[in-house]
């Protein structure tokens, strides 16, 4: 009787084994949940890249008279180099960045239909700190520093005609966003307020004329970034 009993136990955990098998290989195979990732954008260290946009004038100073204009204004198009160095401890970065274009932002008028006079910004640029936060592959920048322009004011008459040309300094403010669009490359666009300050026109036989301007820029542009090692995972 004992054997018997033992036989049939000994048929159940057997039959229990195997149902347990058949349904671990029924069961479809899958595998554990993939670690979740960081990606921290490297925008540290040199870049350089080409830009361009629209500018306009914004006041106007003639011997210490001001008036509001927008008469002055035209394209541009030109450079930019810089060094960003990064914050440690968080998403914050600060930088220096030299920019100069070459312009067409001017104002011409002609008077009495025979004396033709203009203003014109022949090339500008700047000397600039910035201050920024990374969010993943953008960054968000504030800017300011010392600001030059190259400006000419010429008058044409009939058999005659003039023109001086003057580099004003002064100063800029502005701010912008940069995407990294690609490994080494991103894109940006940015607004700068800048007065330039005030230059003498003239020469000591006729007397001088203090003029002044300042002007609104919209830019686009595209960096090459040369430190570029690929973005940093972090797996958590």
């Amino acid at each position: 009787m004992k054997k018997i009993l033992l036989a049939s136990a000994a048929l159940v955990v057997l039959g229990a084994s195997a149902a347990s098998a058949a349904d671990l290989a029924a069961r479809p195979y899958t595998k554990a949940p993939p670690m979740p990732v960081a990606v921290a954008y490297n925008w540290s260290g040199f870049y350089a890249g080409v830009m361009g946009g629209y500018g306009w004038s914004d006041r106007y100073r003639i011997d210490g008279f001001a008036f509001t204009t927008n008469d002055i204004k035209g394209g541009f198009g030109g450079g930019t180099i810089g060094y960003n160095w990064a914050i440690p401890g968080g998403n914050w970065l600060w930088g220096l960045e030299v920019d100069a274009a070459a312009s067409d932002m001017k104002y011409s008028d002609t008077i009495l239909g025979i004396v033709t006079v203009e203003d014109k910004i022949r090339s500008f640029g700047s000397v600039t700190g910035r201050l920024g936060v990374t969010a993943g592959a953008a960054l968000f920048y504030a800017k300011g520093g010392y600001a030059w322009a190259d400006n000419r004011i010429s008058i044409a008459i009939p058999g005659a005609s003039a023109s001086q040309s003057k580099v004003h300094s002064g100063w800029t403010v502005g701010a912008g966003v940069e995407y990294m669009f690609a490994p080494s490359w991103s894109l940006k666009g940015e607004y700068m307020y800048a007065d330039y300050g005030n230059a003498a026109y003239g020469d000591p036989n006729v007397g001088f004329t203090n003029v002044g301007l300042t002007t609104h820029t919209v830019k686009g542009g595209i960096n090459y970034h040369f430190n570029w090692g690929g973005p940093v995972i972090a797996k958590y």
